[in-house]
């Protein structure tokens, strides 16, 4: 290409990019994949148009080319940086790179960082953009990462040869993956040799606290021609955008965190002052799903704090789900600790409603044990947790207050969020502004008080409600003041751990509401659902591994008072290849019943050291909410483990082993949970020729766990 005048090639941990330096003194990025570079020839206009690295726009500048409808390319001053110069170090993490471009006329000046993590094709990227003009700029939008040119390799049209893979998740209907075609998203090509654009973009989003409560900010993006696959997640607690759009006959990916059309963000750029774009992750690894989530974990593993949680996992009881439903007492809790340890739990957190009389839902904030139900206070309990050998906690919700919180009524406007000049309400409760130094000063007392007074060890952090788009206050825009909102949160977050490092924090959201990896680089255990049918938690059970690491991600198991032995071992599949979350009535189950759950819990503590380093692999595809056999497995060098489901359909299933570890056939297979009802409703044949794992269970719901040798 004549208008190219010069490239920057690099080939690293697996991740093969190219970079074009224009005659005009621009930087194109032109190839991001897991092969080399096949130069394919792009029209001058193309290449003038198209291939920024960054798209960063500021109000009040034209955009005269490709933009069509709320797409966020040929930003302004985005297609105008000219390339400065690229750092190439390295350091404790691997690889890094620091890409500087400028542009004159508007004073911008941005920052491109790539991180590369020894060992993963996966690299963490972020934009940073300064004003080193004299005047005043505003910021509407930010890309963390922008890559035109995701269907150009291999051969074909896009029609044929383009998937992505989107995380669809909400409340009790967490991890539900689907794969689409562009043209079922409406983005067909149709006549790839004909000049062509359209308005219509592909985009997942999310706007406000809750940062998972629609999709996952994640997703996965193959070619079958190339047989290459991109894939991604967005590090940020908050407001997020996922774009994939067409300019030029190429398609592009765009990952952000908030924006002015989405997120009613924007940002005043004062003369020397800059913004730093959230993080986010990109990977590559060849067109198999399985093999790039085994990447991704892998680099999740990396960034995540070091904490002794994710070495040992630990059982947990949780009194909630199924149980107690937020209505604990002392004469409540005495028979479960004794029962869940009989069971070999380790920890057991007392749930929801320990602080308040009655009805507590409008009138938390103060977090004051509530002596109406446990007379000789919550350390008569906690004490009696730690004498049966196991570690204390307790639930919290540190991030509201109800309205009518006596606190919440005597605190001033600014302790919350506000909007039109009002605090901002959703389900009776305000949400607090971790901005406010007394609002810090309030939480921190909390977990002082319940750590030392009470001897806690566990806390288990919800969030119920979602305060939408932000706060007026102290903020450019509403949208701005949501961010240093979250940002301060989980500056706050990093000083509990500082203060206690072996404290266990379970993030938890309505379940699984913020299931992202700014909270889970810090908080080592994450609540997956508040799904309450142990047959549809097989679905989140089965695609957990997909979003988080298998030891971050907290599964429950409830087995129910009128149940029978099969409802027990089905609860218990659900969790033992993640952690276990362990509830139900534990003190009043049958005998029988009761060594089911002891069965599982000491199974799962025979295998835990292999489910830390464990990567997940889905024999029979990833699981749909409609699907009536599931299977899931995680694998090692040596073995694997896999869950098997059947909530209704054929009696039988055929499991195809070979696609755990690439093609081989494994060796030995054998059933280990549970032993003693191998041959009670379940039969099973390995034929080892095929590596076809044939099943037959003759209930209509039921589960079992298997061992595979490679």
């Amino acid at each position: 290409m004549e208008y190219i005048k010069d490239w920057i090639k690099i080939e690293e941990d697996g991740i093969y990019l190219v970079f074009a330096i224009t005659e005009d003194e621009q930087l194109k990025l032109m190839h991001f994949s897991s092969k080399p570079y096949e130069e394919k020839e792009e029209s001058r206009l193309f290449l003038e148009e198209g291939f920024q690295l960054v798209q960063v726009n500021f109000s009040g500048y034209n955009r005269p080319y490709e933009k069509h409808g709320n797409k966020h390319i040929v930003t302004a001053p985005g297609y105008l940086l000219k390339y400065v110069g690229m750092e190439d170090t390295r350091n404790e993490l691997g690889r890094l790179l620091v890409i500087t471009q400028e542009d004159q006329s508007t004073g911008a000046r941005v920052k491109t960082f790539w991180q590369f993590y020894t060992g993963t094709s996966v690299l963490q990227s972020y934009n940073e953009v300064t004003n080193i003009g004299s005047e005043d700029q505003t910021l509407e939008y930010l890309s963390s990462f922008y890559y035109l040119g995701i269907e150009k390799e291999g051969n074909g049209t896009s029609d044929d040869k383009m998937k992505v893979t989107i995380a669809h998740h909400g409340w009790q209907k967490e991890m539900s993956f689907h794969t689409y075609t562009f043209p079922e998203l409406g983005m067909a090509q149709t006549q790839p040799t004909v000049y062509q654009r359209t308005s219509k973009t592909i985009e997942f989003t999310n706007t406000g606290n809750w940062s998972t409560k629609e999709y996952l900010p994640m997703g996965y993006l193959e070619n079958s021609s190339a047989d290459t696959s991109l894939f991604w997640q967005i590090e940020h607690n908050g407001s997020w955008h996922t774009e994939i759009g067409d300019e030029n006959n190429h398609f592009y990916l765009a990952l952000s965190g908030p924006t002015e059309v989405q997120s009613h963000w924007f940002k005043v750029l004062k003369p020397g002052e800059s913004f730093t774009s959230v993080p986010v992750a990109v990977g590559v690894a060849d067109a198999d799903f399985d093999n790039a989530m085994g990447r991704l974990t892998g680099y999740r593993r990396k960034i995540r704090r070091y904490n002794e949680d994710n070495e040992k996992l630990p059982v947990i009881f949780n009194d909630y789900m199924n149980c107690l439903f937020g209505d604990p007492t002392t004469e409540k809790e005495l028979p479960l600790i004794d029962a869940a340890s009989e069971m070999g739990c380790e920890y057991y957190v007392i749930d929801a409603g320990w602080y308040a009389p009655g009805q507590w839902w409008d009138s938390v904030g103060e977090w004051q044990e509530c002596r109406e139900r446990f007379p000789g206070g919550i350390k008569e309990v906690t004490d009696y947790i730690r004498s049966k050998g196991m570690v204390p906690g307790v639930w919290l919700e540190l991030e509201v207050m109800g309205i009518n919180c006596e606190k919440a009524r005597k605190a001033p406007d600014d302790w919350f969020f506000v909007r039109h000049g009002k605090r901002v309400f959703d389900r009776s409760r305000y949400q607090l502004d971790f901005r406010n130094p007394q609002v810090i000063e309030h939480v921190d007392e909390v977990i002082d008080r319940v750590v030392k007074e009470y001897g806690v060890g566990y806390i288990k952090m919800d969030y119920n409600i979602e305060p939408g788009i932000g706060t007026e206050l102290y903020a450019d825009s509403v949208g701005q003041g949501m961010l240093e909102h979250e940002r301060a949160y989980l500056k706050w977050l990093d000083g509990v751990f500082e203060r206690y490092p072996d404290l266990v924090i379970e993030n938890c959201s309505s379940g699984g509401l913020r299931t992202d990896y700014a909270m889970l680089s810090r908080y080592s255990i994450q609540s997956t659902s508040d799904q309450e049918d142990y047959r549809n938690y097989a679905t989140i059970s089965a695609n957990a591994s997909a979003g988080l690491t298998p030891e971050q991600a907290a599964v429950w198991s409830y087995p129910q008072r009128d149940g029978d032995e099969e409802e027990t071992i089905y609860n218990m599949v659900n969790t033992l290849l993640l952690r276990i979350h362990q509830s139900g009535h534990l003190a009043e189950l049958s005998d029988v019943r009761k060594a089911l759950v002891k069965e599982g819990i000491d199974y799962y503590k025979s295998i835990r050291g292999n489910i830390k380093k464990a990567l997940p692999v889905w024999p029979l595809g990833y699981a749909d909410n409609l699907d009536k056999w599931l299977a899931f497995a995680l694998k090692t060098e040596s073995r694997a483990y896999m869950a098997v489901w059947r909530r209704g359909g054929e009696d039988e299933i055929e499991v195809p082993l070979n696609r755990i570890w690439k093609g081989q056939k494994p060796g030995r297979v054998s059933m280990t949970y549970p032993k003693e009802s191998m041959e009670k409703n379940c039969n099973w044949e390995y034929r080892k020729d095929e590596g076809i794992l044939k099943i037959k269970f003759n209930q209509t719901v039921m589960a079992r766990l298997f061992e595979i040798e490679r």
